[in-house]
């Protein structure tokens, strides 16, 4: 049986259509429907209640080395006060699950996992721990997300510290509240960790502002793959290593060929050996959309070769068409960046589309 967020009553009040993700109930729309509640964030303020993710504290004179044996980059170096996006590797170089890791203090840091990897993502920092002077813990949290280009001046008038933040920065309220400048809808916003005796009062505050508007998981899905943002379970998974990705960025130059880290070796050879495939952006033709899993091809004819898949797509409501990401083979030769894509066994032609479809709105102090 699916697990119910905390707020789950408030969802059922306020209408919304429920659907299992990540071992959860989850809201995946409300009255506005999904059209409406995506413009809305785009344009206002939306809140999305994304309780499923998992909180984990790493405290501890070796939490640093800790964390980067467990991620590819040098937390000792983090500075207190900001938010990273890593991932932990499994010994081939696949990524077991990607992550926010955010350094609240000299000896404490906060992973942000995904929902359906939380128990594994716990086991594997647990068991890690056996090696280090860190401890790790669950941290029970309900965790909302405020985001859309409003965001900053609704928050602002019950949290006022909140406007001093900029993109990836965080800080903790003497009430043990968390509160980091991101998002997944590639808009300004926050995301809100908040023990669960007091989350309730605060969204119902969030919600008296008439900028706010509950979001549910079908909206949060169109958003970030019109922001270019991956989806892990979709976009990779435990077999996807991050050059398949397309997410070696995230990992150190001096890194990339090596380090302590778990998987470092292998992600060596991986790097070494060169990309196979890349992520590419989809645009394709007309209003119907193409969705994971479709398999692309480099010609309509039936004997064209497979050169790649779609990962996530769906309808950009802010683009006004469909919006798709995928990975084709490198070597690939597209006549006019033109690519087709195999839905329900008719080909159907998508253009290339550089990434983001929309701009990224973060706010960076600027």
């Amino acid at each position: 049986m699916a697990k119910q967020l905390p707020l789950n009553a408030m969802h059922v009040a306020a209408g919304a259509r429920f659907g299992a993700f990540a071992g959860y109930d989850m809201p995946i729309t409300y009255p506005l429907g999904v059209m409406k509640e995506h413009l809305h964030t785009r344009a206002e303020a939306g809140l999305f209640d994304i309780s499923h993710m998992s909180h984990i504290e790493i405290t501890g004179p070796e939490s640093p080395d800790l964390v980067s044996r467990a991620c590819p980059y040098h937390a000792v170096q983090q500075q207190q006060g900001t938010g990273r996006y890593t991932y932990m590797l499994n010994q081939q170089g696949g990524m077991i699950d990607d992550l926010i890791v955010s350094r609240l203090g000299p000896e404490r840091f906060l992973v942000v996992a995904n929902g359906a990897c939380a128990d594994k993502d716990l086991a594997h920092l647990v068991a890690l721990a056996g090696d280090f002077n860190a401890r790790v813990q669950h941290i029970p949290r309900v965790f909302l997300a405020l985001q859309g280009p409003k965001s900053a001046m609704v928050l602002a008038r019950l949290i006022p510290a909140s406007g001093g933040l900029t993109f990836m920065q965080v800080m903790e309220l003497d009430d043990g509240t968390f509160l980091s400048r991101s998002g997944y809808t590639g808009e300004d916003g926050f995301e809100i960790g908040l023990s669960p005796e007091i989350a309730e009062d605060f969204a119902k505050a969030l919600l008296q502002d008439p900028h706010v508007e509950w979001i549910g998981l079908g909206a949060r899905d169109s958003l970030r793959i019109e922001a270019g943002l991956p989806l892990y379970g979709q976009d990779m998974d435990e077999k996807t290593d991050p050059v398949l990705a397309g997410l070696l960025w995230a990992i150190p130059k001096e890194l990339r060929g090596g380090g302590d880290y778990i998987g470092a070796s292998a992600l060596a050879e991986i790097a070494t050996r060169g990309v196979s495939h890349k992520p590419v952006g989809l645009k394709p033709d007309g209003k119907a959309p193409v969705r994971g899993g479709a398999l692309l091809f480099a010609g309509e004819a039936p004997d064209s070769p497979q050169i790649g898949i779609v990962t996530s797509g769906g309808f950009g409501p802010s683009c006004g068409h469909p919006v798709a990401m995928g990975r084709v083979i490198q070597s690939a030769t597209l006549a006019g960046n033109q690519i087709y894509a195999d839905v329900r066994g008719r080909r159907l032609a998508c253009t290339i589309h550089k990434l983001p479809f929309v701009p990224r709105n973060y706010y960076r102090g600027d």
